[in-house]
């Protein structure tokens, strides 16, 4: 059978339009696995912010970029909006990349990323701006201050986004009990942030630094800084130091008046038991220092030195005690009536001894001469007893009679 021209045209037609259905639907089929990827991003204010959209696997499927208000930015390598601060990156099948420079607050949002398959498939990344917060300042100081008055010293900072946080030091120790207040700024945005340091002024704060420091994520872990020197107005506080913790009668002595105070004290005062010093030409006053010398008893008393500045005036005593060095050396020498007295008692113990020794010894001498004696007892005269103290004798050769 043999087909007419036209008809043979109708049938490619035909075959060709089947082919194209085909396609189409084996596109639609293979884009069934294909999903862009976005990142949230998040980027400091006046900062560059890159947007990328990827996929894995493209059938050279068109990729476009939108921002919040659902403008096109980017479909594929052609720019779709006039917008100076927007750039492409990278555009391919794979990538659509794109960089927004200079951000504010009001590029916060989500953008979104589509694939033109058959349907269309999308991925979101929202885009978060930190508000970077303004340098600090301290209000509410005054200089000087004097001791014992209240301090209340206020630390701000606006535009932050979020919040800032703010912290306070002493000379690098950080002050815990602080207050804090939170304000949201008229763009709704971003937020002003204050606290205030309330304390009692101390003569110890004078010449401290207090710093209040502000942290916030998008300062990169570089805080902000304001600081201030305290000064702080005090009374003087007096302190005498002795040159000679034992003087004695003819040396010297050196009484120094230190006194520290803001302001520097005037030149102190010098004063003997409530009066004026008595002897001038010994007791000389050099500044602070008041020197005494040919020491003598007379010198014995209270001296008080007094210091004072336009904030009020305080004094210290010192108790001179001028001792004699005579005296001195008798108490640290040898007691000699404590050694005679010893010598005393040792001679006459010794001298008791002897006594009793001679006292024992006679008596036990006594009694034998006594019984040599006792043939004498029955003889009538002398010459017997004798003769009876001779027999005695040749008996005595039997029994003999020890002394020791």
């Amino acid at each position: 059978m043999r087909l007419k021209p036209g008809a043979l045209l109708r049938f490619y037609s035909l075959c060709g339009i089947l082919v194209q259905v085909a396609a189409t639907k084996n596109k639609a089929r293979g884009s069934q696995g294909q999903f862009p990827l976005t990142q949230n991003v998040t980027v400091v204010e006046g900062g560059t912010a890159n947007l990328t959209c990827r996929v894995d696997q493209n059938d050279n499927t068109s990729l476009q970029w939108s921002n919040p208000a659902q403008q096109t930015l980017y479909f594929d390598d052609k720019k779709a909006l006039r917008d100076n601060r927007i750039e492409l990156v990278r555009a391919s099948w794979h990538e659509l990349s794109i960089s927004v420079s200079d951000v504010s607050l009001s590029d916060e949002g989500q953008y979104t990323c589509s694939l033109f398959t058959m349907p269309v498939k999308t991925s979101k990344a929202f885009l978060t701006v930190l508000g970077v917060p303004e340098k600090p300042q301290i209000t509410g100081f005054t200089s000087p201050v004097m001791e014992g008055e209240r301090m209340q010293l206020t630390c701000k900072t606006s535009g932050s986004k979020p919040a800032a946080d703010i912290r306070w030091f002493k000379n690098d120790k950080e002050v815990k009990d602080v207050k804090y207040i939170k304000e949201e700024d008229a763009n709704h945005k971003t937020f002003t942030v204050s606290s205030t340091l309330d304390f009692l002024a101390d003569r110890s704060d004078d010449g401290a630094v207090v710093s209040c420091r502000v942290d916030h994520e998008s300062l990169n872990s570089t805080p902000q800084i304001a600081m201030q020197v305290l000064e702080i107005h005090y009374t003087p506080l007096v302190k005498i130091i002795s040159s000679n913790s034992w003087p004695e009668e003819g040396q010297s002595i050196i009484l120094t008046c230190e006194s520290k105070g803001k302001p520097v004290p005037e030149p102190v005062l010098w004063t003997k038991d409530g009066g004026e010093l008595p002897d001038p030409e010994r007791m000389v006053v050099n500044g602070r220092v008041l020197s005494i010398s040919f020491l003598n008893k007379t010198d014995n008393g209270t001296y008080r030195c007094e210091a004072k500045n336009p904030i009020g005036r305080n004094s210290t005593e010192y108790v001179l005690i001028v001792h004699d060095p005579n005296a001195l050396a008798g108490q640290t020498g040898p007691d000699h009536a404590l050694i005679g007295g010893i010598v005393a008692v040792v001679v006459f113990v010794t001298l008791c001894s002897i006594i009793l020794l001679g006292r024992y010894l006679a008596r036990h001498k006594g009694t034998y001469l006594t019984n040599e004696a006792k043939g004498a007892e029955d003889a009538p005269d002398a010459d017997t007893a004798i003769i009876n103290a001779e027999g005695s004798q040749v008996n005595a050769e039997e029994k003999k009679e020890y002394f020791i």
